[in-house]
């Protein structure tokens, strides 16, 4: 209990720190990881990591929003977790279902816009079927906009990029054989989204468990010991605060990037 009421002491000065310095990362995405070790911790089932991982969902998604951060990208599900336990997969399609019906309105109350990347279609029609209506209802939104990784793969999304270049190479229809990188882009998942600034992965794992490969090319990584339950605004804060003391080169020198003379 002291913790949390040393860190919630902390976190007004240092959200008033972020926003006085103005170098807010335009795309945060996060790898949300360790919900089942959290809930091991503490002798709970699986399920139950999970669930209170919807907790910080809800309190970083409002974060964002009230930090003018624009786009937020969560893993929250790849197509490598079909290959977890029958009865857990089973519990987290319900509960997307579940977490979809009640956190819609907060969604539309907070002006923010729903989208997915990933192989949506192959989903169960009723987890499908939710996310489908939660990004219809929330498409006229124009604030923070969230965007979740379902059953998406980073290979699997250059693969299908691949595929419906091949395609319309073949039906002539636009794709050029002078290909370059912001074309390539066009066919990518994110192709209306930009590159994100900042990868957070929790949990202290040092790996990209096959997210966003090609747009990460340039992102900052910011890894934590946090499990995602346990990831609230405090730790959010002090990411982005990290990421503001980073100098982003982009394969330049800090010479060129402050303008000064080699």
């Amino acid at each position: 209990m002291t913790q949390y009421k040393s860190l919630a002491m902390n976190e007004e000065p240092l959200k008033q720190q972020i926003e006085t310095d103005g170098n807010l990362p335009r795309h945060i995405a996060i790898i949300m990881d360790g919900n089942g070790r959290w809930a091991k911790k503490r002798r709970l089932p699986r399920i139950a990591g999970h669930r209170e991982g919807i907790n910080s969902v809800r309190e970083i998604t409002r974060a964002c929003g009230e930090l003018g951060v624009q786009y937020l990208t969560l893993y929250t599900f790849s197509q490598e977790n079909w290959r977890r336990p029958v009865k857990e997969v089973s519990a987290l399609m319900k509960l997307l279902v579940q977490t979809i019906r009640r956190e819609i309105d907060d969604l539309m109350e907070n002006n923010v816009r729903l989208s997915v990347i990933g192989r949506l279609e192959e989903l169960p029609d009723g987890p499908k079927e939710e996310m489908e209506e939660g990004i219809r209802r929330t498409a006229g939104n124009t604030g923070l906009n969230l965007v979740l990784a379902l059953n998406y793969g980073g290979r699997t999304e250059i693969i299908d990029a691949v595929r419906k270049i091949c395609e319309d190479l073949m039906s002539e229809k636009g794709a050029s054989p002078d290909m370059t990188e912001a074309l390539f882009g066009e066919y990518l998942y994110t192709a209306a989204i930009p590159d994100p600034d900042i990868i957070i992965r929790t949990s202290g794992e040092l790996r990209i468990s096959n997210f966003l490969l090609w747009q990460m090319a340039y992102a900052e990584i910011y890894v934590t010991p946090v499990f995602w339950p346990a990831f609230r605004r405090m730790e959010l804060y002090e990411a982005i605060s990290d990421y503001q003391k980073r100098e982003r080169r982009f394969g330049k020198v800090s010479e060129q990037m402050k303008g000064l003379a080699l």
